[in-house]
Order: C-alpha cells, then sequence, then structure tokens
C-alpha cells in the first residue's frame, strides 16, 4: 500500500532506466529447477499483519502454496525501507502484495507492470479523525492536517482524491506521513494530525482508546462505492508483465493458493479466520484477540471471494489517478490487470465465481 518517496524514488527510477533487462535474464528468484520441482517465488506484502493483507499470511498457514505446488517465501515491507511494490519493481522480490492504483503509476513511468489476482474491492482503510475534527467528509479537510501511511502512497492518494471530490484542493490541507499502529495512534493522541487513513486493526485500537471515530469508511466494498464513487480495486498481486510471461507456471500456482484462499475466507468466520492466525497478528500491545474477531467481522466484506477484478474496478482507480494529477500522460488499462489467471483458478477448482469480471479496458 506504501510507496517511500526521496530516495526510493530515485532508486526505481534507475530500475525503470534499467528496463526489464534483469527480468529476462534469468536473475528472478522464481526458479523452478528440475522438471516438474517446485518453484520458489519471493512476495514482499505491504504489512503482513495488516487485515488488508491477511490472505497472503493465511494461505500459508492452510498449507495452500504447498498444496498448490509453489514455495512462497512471504516477507513484510518495514518502516523507512523499501515499500513491497518498489522491491517487486526492482527485482528484489518476484512478487508484490500491494495495491492495484500503483500499476497505472508504474505505466506511466514506462514500466509494465500487471495485478495478477484481485483480493480486496475496497481499500479496507478509514478515516480516523478525533471528536473535536468536524471532519465527516472531503468538503471539511480544508485547514486541517492529515495523517496518511506515507506521502507518496495509497492512503496519500485517496486522502487528496476525497478532497478533491468535495472541492478541496490538496493545497489547502497538510499531509503527514504517520505509518500504522502506535505511530499513527500517537499523531491523533498527540494533536498532531486531526484525522489519520488507518486500517484494522489500528482502527479498533483508536476506537478502544476512545481517541477517535470512523468518519469516512473504505472498508467494505459498499462503503468505498459510496466514498469513491464505485468499486475500487485495493489489495492485490503485483508482478512486472516480463517475469509474468517468462513464469506463467509459477504464477498460475501462486494465484491457484489464493483463490482458494479467498473462497476460504468467504465461508468462513471471522473467528475462524482469526484462530488460523499466527497469534502476533491476533493479539498484540494493540489489540486483544476479541478485538482483532470484532474488527474483522466489521471490515470483512473488502474482500472479493474469487480473486476476479470487478467490472468497473478499473475505470474507478483510474479516475482517481487523473482527479489528483497522477495519471499524466494515456494509460492502457488493458495492460494493469490480468483475470486469466483467477479465472482459470476457479474453473481447475470448481468454485462458483460471483464477481462479474472486468474487461480489456476496465
Amino acid at each position: 500500500m506504501s510507496r517511500r518517496p526521496a530516495a526510493v524514488a530515485a532508486s526505481v527510477l534507475a530500475v525503470l532506466a534499467l528496463g526489464t533487462t534483469s527480468a529476462c535474464s534469468g536473475n528472478s528468484s522464481a526458479s523452478t529447477g528440475a522438471s516438474g520441482s517446485t518453484p520458489t517465488v519471493k512476495l514482499m506484502a505491504g504489512g503482513l499483519d495488516k487485515q488488508i493483507y491477511l490472505p497472503y499470511q493465511l494461505a500459508q498457514q492452510l498449507g495452500y502454496y504447498k498444496k498448490y505446488g509453489v514455495n512462497v517465501e512471504l516477507s513484510t515491507e518495514q518502516d523507512g525501507g523499501v515499500g513491497a511494490e518498489d522491491a517487486m519493481a526492482s527485482g528484489q522480490v518476484d512478487m508484490a502484495g500491494a495495491w492495484y492504483v500503483h500499476t497505472i503509476d508504474f505505466q506511466v513511468k514506462g514500466k509494465a507492470v500487471e495485478g495478477l489476482v484481485q483480493l480486496s474491492g475496497a481499500p479496507g482503510e478509514r478515516e480516523m479523525c478525533v471528536p473535536k475534527s468536524g471532519v465527516h467528509s472531503g468538503a471539511d479537510f480544508k485547514g486541517k492536517t492529515l495523517g496518511v501511511t506515507d506521502i507518496g502512497s495509497g492512503t496519500d492518494t485517496l486522502t487528496q482524491f476525497i478532497g478533491a471530490q468535495k472541492g478541496v484542493k490538496a493545497s489547502q490541507f497538510s499531509r503527514i506521513g504517520v505509518s500504522q499502529g502506535s505511530t499513527a495512534i500517537a499523531a491523533l493522541q498527540n494533536g498532531k494530525t486531526a484525522c489519520v487513513m488507518t486500517t484494522q486493526p489500528t482502527v479498533a485500537a483508536i476506537e478502544k482508546k476512545g481517541i477517535g471515530t470512523s468518519a469516512i469508511d473504505l472498508a467494505t466494498t459498499a462503503g468505498a462505492k459510496k466514498a469513491l464513487g464505485g468499486t475500487w480495486p485495493a489489495a492485490t498481486v503485483l508482478a512486472q508483465t516480463s517475469w509474468v510471461n517468462s513464469h506463467k507456471d509459477a504464477a498460475q500456482k501462486v494465484v491457484d493458493a489464493l483463490v482458494a484462499t479467498m473462497h476460504w475466507i468467504n465461508t468462513h468466520s471471522a473467528a475462524d479466520i482469526a484462530d488460523k492466525l499466527p497469534q502476533s497478528y491476533v493479539s498484540n500491545q494493540l489489540v486483544t484477540k476479541a478485538d482483532y474477531i470484532k474488527a474483522l467481522d466489521q471490515d470483512k466484506g473488502q474482500f472479493l471471494p474469487d480473486g476476479i477484478m470487478p467490472a468497473g474496478g478499473p475505470k474507478t482507480v483510474l479516475a482517481t489517478e487523473e482527479l489528483v494529477g497522477h495519471a499524466t500522460s494515456k494509460v492502457n488499462l488493458g495492460t494493469t490487470f490480468t483475470n486469466e489467471f483467477a479465472l482459470k483458478a476457479n474453473r481447475t477448482e470448481g468454485f462458483k465465481t460471483t464477481t462479474t469480471p472486468a474487461g480489456p479496458t476496465g
């Protein structure tokens, strides 16, 4: 979800200059070895312990990567480190568990990156505001200081977009990076920000402490449609198109495992899901397990049951990018995502699909 500014941006530009040479030269960490052996894929997520990204670790806990014949080495981005999508773009990892919006950003910069399996139809975020903020919509952003994960992150884009929809320009309010968890909570508690855009379980911790409430719901598909004008696909698996084309078998196996996980999520309760996740994810200094389950039950509607990019979703995200000035050139939406792998995964397992797929133009 997050993107690091300054130094990281410079490193990404350097990667863009290199083009896809490293991906095509066999330097990728994904390897199939001898015929019939298990491929290994490195996947970094924008926070494995965040509820919006829980499918990656859940698939591991359920044994689905192994079941579908792939060894997935999971890692999580660290505060102040390289973002998951940038690590993927530079070849440090094969795949990124990040937001679909980054595919548009990369295309504008001349980099071919695509989403392979769509995990959510909403950002999974909430605008959490202190009671005296007076913020109820983007119209109230004027003159306020608002917290985002990082400057340049997906939450930064969404914050600007929500304001712009109501005629409030980004220059009319301030945005600062507050990350997540304890630092986001402290920003509200210490009066550094009027609001922070954040996800579970940080949302639950803020509510439990009584320091903020949800002013704008982007955590469910229904909430995203109301606030953003349509389904806003967020959490996805990103990979360089050159890597996908040369590792289709490995890519399919990863998608098979994640599609099976999405169906498992759809047919199990929040308590069932929490029971399968690592203890440190669901019970820590921020929340108790009961808090975690309550929060997941509240926001579980963000997850798509079949991994398919929903019709109209890419167009809604592109409209966001255009309004905030990020899409500075013509974007071919048809190359920013594919439903090929998810549709095949559902057919292979006999899963019933409920999402209407996006077409070539989104």
